[in-house]
């Protein structure tokens, strides 16, 4: 009974369902062979009108390439393949409800005016780039917050255990993976205590990205415990399943008052309790403060999507008594389901406005002409642009991908880091001594254009320097990538690469 329940039966059932529904769909197809000819014709015309449909509707044309090649070149693989990862997006019932409930949300993110007067005085040349966040992707920008940035996982890991302690009312989790060992089951043993004192508690994560890692019965047993759990777009063992889309997002709201955001999820190797690739350099950012608020807006509006039980988000605003500092932080989100790209933009803000240095951690380098002409012109004009990634892959054809985006960048005076001790997991920006933004935003197309991700614009606040600290450290413990590298790699390794990364958006 057991093994019926273990997450390897799970992804067996998957495959071997979804092996069958393929194998029916090639029953059909051979079946109806005889008239092959006027089913390839009504194929291309379908496949003509998906390509104009991509092309009418798509938010970032490099992302869809993939999908008016393969539909160009094989109608039917290339059709097939489109509707199963992408247009269930638009017809799926789960993606229907987050967009009503997104809609229903809209109406709590509301901007204090006299932020607003405080900005017009301070940003300076920044006020653009602070009106975006809160005009356009309307997130507000919220003054004078308290804010902790912990540099490495497991040096955050007993201030979020304190915080867990001395939770009152309730507890919001949401991750893309939870694994059972000593990160969880510190924090699981908190939650069931917290319960039996009168917190409500709530546990959300993805379903993809935890499926190797919990069993099928987990929700059911955190809610006998009194946890109230959901997994986010479950992945049922039928070929319309909806992948592509996953929540990529790490929020932990406390009682209204303190939230945790950065790059870690709950699992051991993002405090070092295992190593899998060497150092897990991952960072956690804590704040309190009304600027909770928005963390606690994202994370009801997913669950009530999929859970419905709040009619009035209000009853889990509070007002945080903490100690007040200087500057300004805006909690942003990221959604597939509109035609904003906030992430990306607020990168772009950030590098397209730089004067003296942009300083990066991501895991994934895998970007667009866009990204990639504004970073090459930052350094071109003189911007000292250093990239830190990982020195040890956890996934090594995404790490093989990567490495093709160094020569571009190098040659144009981009500084392409190792991060030599192990594996760069945080996603963080840090610009002239003045932005950051700290987050889950990978530089890759799955954060930028499909997954549901957080980040946090910082501005001018004392944080700042010690984010900086943490990439100048990175950097002395790091391998610079140097041009001559990059030349003595083989024609068919660079070919061959060249190929995979038409694939990117999948990976």
């Amino acid at each position: 009974m057991k093994l019926l329940k273990s997450p390897f039966f799970r992804i067996l059932l998957i495959i071997l369902t979804t092996a069958l529904e393929a194998g029916f769909v090639l029953y059909l197809f051979l079946r109806f062979y005889s008239y092959a000819v006027w089913l390839e014709s009504i194929l291309r015309v379908i496949g003509v009108i998906l390509i104009v449909y991509i092309i009418n509707n798509s938010n970032h044309l490099a992302t869809s390439f993939l999908w008016i090649m393969l539909i160009s070149v094989l109608p039917a693989v290339g059709a097939g393949l489109y509707l199963f990862f992408d247009s269930n997006l638009y017809i799926s019932r789960t993606f229907r409800q987050i967009q009503a409930e997104t809609e229903f949300a809209d109406v709590y993110y509301s901007q204090d005016s006299e932020v607003l007067e405080s900005l017009k005085e301070e940003a300076d040349n920044y006020q653009g780039q602070i009106r975006y966040i809160y005009d356009k992707s309307q997130y507000p920008v919220y003054h004078g917050q308290h804010i902790e940035y912990f540099n490495i996982g497991e040096a955050g890991y007993d201030t979020l255990m304190r915080e867990l302690e001395n939770a009152r009312e309730f507890i919001f989790l949401e991750y893309f993976i939870i694994n059972k060992g000593v990160f969880w089951d510190s924090v699981h043993e908190v939650l069931k205590r917290k319960v039996k004192e009168g917190v409500e508690v709530r546990v959300m994560y993805d379903d993809i990205g935890s499926l190797m890692t919990l069993s099928s019965d987990f929700i059911e047993n955190l809610e006998k415990e009194g946890i109230k759990a959901i997994s986010f777009n479950r992945v049922n063992p039928r070929i319309n399943v909806i992948l592509n889309h996953r929540d990529h997002r790490k929020i932990l709201v406390i009682d209204g008052k303190t939230a945790f955001t950065g790059g870690i999820n709950l699992a051991d190797e993002y405090i070092n309790a295992i190593k899998r690739f060497g150092v897990w350099k991952d960072n956690i950012l804590m704040f309190k403060g009304e600027a909770v608020w928005s963390l606690t807006i994202m994370f009801l509006t997913n669950w009530n999507a999929l859970r419905k039980e709040d009619n009035d988000y209000e009853v889990f605003r509070r007002h945080a008594d903490c100690p007040r500092e200087g500057g300004y932080i805006a909690p942003y989100g990221e959604t597939p389901l509109d035609a904003e790209l906030t992430s990306q933009n607020v990168y772009l803000n950030i590098i397209n406005q730089a004067t003296r240095y942009v300083y990066i951690d991501t895991p994934y380098l895998i970007i667009d002409n866009e990204m990639t002409n504004a970073l090459t012109l930052a350094a071109n004009r003189g911007v000292d642009v250093r990239i830190v990634v990982p020195g040890i892959p956890d996934k090594k054809i995404v790490w093989y991908i990567t490495k093709s985006y160094y020569g571009v960048l190098v040659r144009n005076g981009v500084k392409i880091y190792e991060y030599t001790p192990g594996f760069i997991h945080s996603k963080t920006f840090v610009c002239d001594d003045v932005v950051a933004t700290v987050g889950t935003v990978n530089l890759d197309y799955r954060s930028l254009y499909l997954h549901f991700e957080n980040g946090t614009y910082l501005y001018r606040t004392p944080v700042i320097s010690e984010i900086k600290k943490d990439l100048l450290e990175q950097f002395a413990v790091s391998h610079q990538v140097i041009e001559e590298e990059i030349k003595n790699r083989s024609i068919f390794g660079n070919l061959l690469v060249s190929v995979i990364r038409i694939f990117a958006p999948l990976l």
